[in-house]
């Protein structure tokens, strides 16, 4: 996997090398003095791999065995990636451009954001990437992604709200194209060698919802500033944990489907059943994943009672009171942390 990122840009169309070289260019002719504080950002891309436990809550969805990038932003090696990557492990590893391999520990995991990170075991003797201001990233805002693939030009394509159906919500996700292979925790660098966002997802709508168009979805780095203290020091960012059912929605034509039920999750414990369809929260109708999540969350805490009614096929509609829970204390993670 590291050797591959020693590749030049890959063509994946003439229009993605063409930005891509365009955004190289732009990288590589950093101002004097800008160059000189920050180096070259495409040497803080590192790879990273995991091991999972089999009886780890998401070895059956995620795999035991994962791998994808990583980017270093601590002067001490500290390194970001996507959470996912090592949710759950018990063993992870960072990779270096020139082959070599460090073991890791893991010292966090957030689940509001996705974000995770990696602290190696010896130093790696690598700059740190400096954090940018993706707040200030418009669309049509040319980029690079960089991770396991090496590096390849992008365009922002979109900013906007992001509803994952594993009870996730981005309120300005960063929305990119063409499409980036190794995707998860690539890093997404502007023109002035700045670290803009970490790769969560592969999607078919960059542009817009309804809206064929694939790309990948990236996580802003500005959400990790305000969090990055208790990161460090907590493991997770600080503060009540959000009400938690265990459920896996998909959005359509303005109805909220129950896909999956999490095994001993909240949910599945109050009788919801894949198939159910959730018609209201506390009374108020609900018609898409993020004004699911948001009147949930409303309501208060984890461990909070939520009531839904919910649509059950031919049986009709039901009343269901959740006793809410914390997604970390489902979670198996790694007691390091």
């Amino acid at each position: 996997m590291i050797e591959s990122m020693r590749n030049s840009v890959r063509a994946r169309s003439l229009t993605a090398l063409t930005v891509g070289l365009l955004c190289l260019l732009t990288v590589i002719a950093l101002p004097v003095k800008e160059a000189t504080a920050q180096g070259n950002p495409l040497g803080a891309v590192v790879g990273v791999r995991a091991e999972v436990p089999p009886s780890a809550r998401t070895a059956g969805t995620l795999g035991t065995e994962r791998e994808g990038g990583g980017v270093v932003i601590g002067a001490d090696g500290l390194v970001l990636t996507i959470g996912y990557l090592i949710l759950e492990a018990v063993q992870a590893e960072v990779q270096l451009q020139d082959g070599k391999t460090v073991p890791a520990e893991i010292v966090a995991y957030d689940y509001d954001t996705g974000f995770g990170l990696l602290r190696p075991a010896t130093p790696l003797n690598v700059a740190p990437i400096e954090l940018g201001d993706s707040d200030a990233l418009p669309a049509e805002t040319q980029v690079l992604v960089a991770g396991p693939d090496g590096p390849s030009g992008a365009v922002v394509v979109s900013r906007r709200e992001f509803a994952g159906y594993w009870e996730y919500l981005l309120p300005n996700a960063i929305f990119t194209a063409p499409p980036y292979r190794s995707f998860g925790g690539a890093a997404l660098i502007g023109s002035d060698g700045r670290l803009l966002g970490i790769g969560s997802l592969i999607v078919g709508d960059a542009r817009g919802p309804g809206e064929t168009f694939p790309g990948n979805m990236f996580v802003p780095i500005s959400l990790l500033k305000p969090i990055i203290a208790d990161l460090k020091s907590q493991g997770r960012s600080a503060g009540p944990a959000k009400p938690w059912l265990g459920l896996f929605t998909q959005e359509l034509r303005g109805h909220v489907f129950i896909n999956r039920v999490s095994p001993d999750g909240p949910a599945a414990s109050a009788g919801i059943q894949e198939g159910d369809i959730v018609v209201a929260v506390g009374g108020e109708p609900v018609a898409s994943l993020s004004e699911f999540y948001r009147k949930i969350w409303a309501l208060g805490d984890a461990g909070i009672e939520v009531p839904l009614t919910l649509l059950k096929g031919a049986n009709g509609f039901h009343e269901v009171s959740v006793k809410s829970g914390d997604r970390y204390d489902y979670l198996k993670l790694n007691p390091t942390y």
